[in-house]
């Protein structure tokens, strides 16, 4: 597994974080959002989907478990499972058709789904600090290593 840590100043930097997420994310990949209420999951994924290309709004899918972006750069299923009152409700939906094929799939609050849902590429765990938010990344598969070693790279400076 591997682990990075970044430091974003406030809610512009969280959305422009997930925008730079968003460009490493082709192929697709299984992503997990921790943190409390309030942390900035929803911001995060909101940057993730305007990323891929989307122009209109994107709204957390507290109500209705997922809500599907189709963009140019591909699908992006954004996932909130907090409501969720019992995990078989996931295979009743039809959860499974969401992960094939190249999409990205964004899950908050994912311990609500377990044994419904399939191992995550990457857990980003959003922590609320005095200037803003911290988010821990650590990858849970080779895509993951390769996300965070991706987007480390972005932050290299260019020669």
């Amino acid at each position: 597994m591997t682990s990075h840590c970044w430091a974003l100043a406030d809610e512009a930097a969280t959305v422009a974080f997930g925008e730079r997420l968003a460009a490493v994310l082709s192929g697709g990949a299984v992503i997990c959002l921790e943190g409390e209420l309030g942390a900035g999951k929803t911001t995060l994924c909101r940057g993730i989907v305007q990323g891929f290309g989307h122009e209109g709004a994107v709204k957390s899918p507290t109500y209705t478990l997922v809500e599907p972006y189709e963009t140019p750069a591909g699908s992006v299923y954004h996932f909130d499972l907090y409501r969720l009152a019992d995990p078989e409700e996931l295979e009743f939906m039809g959860i499974r058709d969401y992960f094939e094929g190249q999409n990205v799939c964004l899950i908050e609050w994912p311990s609500r789904g377990t044994g419904f849902l399939p191992a995550a590429d990457l857990t980003l765990e959003i922590q609320t600090v005095e200037s803003g938010r911290k988010i821990v990344a650590t990858a849970r598969s080779e895509r993951g290593c390769a996300i965070v070693a991706h987007l480390l790279a972005m932050e290299q400076p260019k020669e």
